[in-house]
């Protein structure tokens, strides 16, 4: 995680334009030792290249990748334009966080960002803060409720168990190791019979050591029967505030319409979305699978390349990040995009549902394999 300080914050700046205020952000990443003089021109190149608005009144100008051998330390300077600064194509920022970076250091850093700026009351208050601290505060994530943990780490599938003491011990060491858990929570979620909701689908939880939200969810690779009642999946919660309670919709939705047999068909990623977002019928959804081969992964440039292909079409897109967290994220957004944390040799999941998913698709695989506007591998 990167650090950032008040002193990298300037508040209530003003620009004429655009290449005003990247200058303005260049020479600040210079006087901060964290680049050459020259880097500005490379910040500058890379606007004409494609825009580094990211959206939510927020742009993150950067230099390219021609540029990257000046960058002497990795580093970051926030600057607030209250008024706003055209960035292009009717879109104004508000906030523009000037990055430089060695190698892909800059997506973890990209990533932390993005998850902050996704919310769009933060991004309000970003642009309208009097307060560095405050600024920092909210860049850093200090004044978010912690984040919900579940992703596909957390989902353990073809499991050799014939017992649901196997998957409750499985599922309760599991968020204990998380840091979600205490012992207390173990040995009471061990000790008791989870909860039959049907279909094969149990569900376990205490109101004893939950330290933090999270969930986590076992498969055993062979259905069994005990005491008579079918399991085919345990999915075992920690809460510590609501964020658990929109899964249990997700189950219970699928319970409802009898389609809970589609988690016990999906692969650890497929789990994941189903159980955190809405997720059409396979029967109308094709997807298809390509290695992202980008020397620095999907930083700014070729992210804004492929979201832009996927604009292009009428389909609702998903990518999730196989080598990742596993999270389905909107194809559109490009700070969804970019926050999956896309790294050289990652494997990612295309889904496309509507009438012209298929091309969509051929054409995202023909945009990865050339490069994404960098040049094929």
């Amino acid at each position: 995680m990167f650090q950032l300080s008040p002193q990298d914050i300037h508040l209530g700046a003003a620009a004429a334009g655009k290449q005003e205020a990247i200058r303005q952000v260049a020479a600040a990443l210079t006087d901060a030792g964290c680049v050459s003089a020259g880097y500005v021109d490379g910040m500058l190149q890379r606007e004409l290249q494609t825009s580094t608005y990211l959206g939510n009144g927020i742009a993150i100008p950067h230099g390219t990748t021609d540029t990257r051998d000046l960058v002497l330390k990795t580093g970051v300077q926030v600057f607030q334009f209250p008024q706003g600064i055209a960035w292009g194509e009717g879109q104004t920022a508000y906030v523009a966080i000037g990055i430089a970076a060695r190698s892909d250091e800059h997506l973890a850093l990209l990533r932390q960002l993005t998850h902050v700026l996704s919310d769009d009351s933060v991004a309000e208050r970003l642009a309208k803060t009097t307060s560095a601290e405050e600024l920092r505060s909210l860049l850093m994530g200090e004044q978010q409720s912690a984040e919900f943990q579940f992703d596909v780490s957390l989902i353990t599938l073809d499991v050799a168990a014939d017992s649901l003491m196997t998957l409750q011990a499985l599922n309760a060491g599991r968020l204990q190791k998380a840091g979600a858990v205490n012992a207390q929570f173990v040995s009471d979620v061990i000790t008791r019979k989870p909860l039959n909701l049907g279909q094969g689908i149990w569900l376990s939880d205490s109101v004893e050591g939950n330290l933090a939200s999270a969930a986590t969810v076992s498969r055993p690779a062979q259905a069994f029967v005990e005491d008579g009642e079918p399991v085919a999946l345990l999915l075992t919660v920690s809460v510590a505030d609501a964020q658990p309670l929109a899964v249990l919709n997700y189950l219970s939705d699928l319970l409802l319409t009898n389609k809970a047999e589609r988690l016990l068909k999906a692969d650890a990623a497929g789990v994941l979305a189903l159980l955190t977002s809405e997720v059409a019928e396979e029967s109308s959804v094709l997807s298809a699978e390509f290695v992202i081969r980008n020397e620095h992964g999907l930083h700014a440039r070729p992210g804004t390349a492929l979201v832009n292909v996927i604009k292009s079409f009428n389909s609702d897109i998903t990518v999730t990040n196989l080598d990742g967290s596993g999270k389905p994220a909107n194809g559109r957004s490009l700070m969804k995009v970019v926050a999956l944390g896309v790294k050289k040799g990652h494997h990612l999941r295309f889904t496309a549902n509507g009438e012209d998913a298929e091309a969509a698709l051929k054409a995202i695989g023909e945009a990865i394999n050339e490069g994404l506007g960098e040049g094929a591998a």
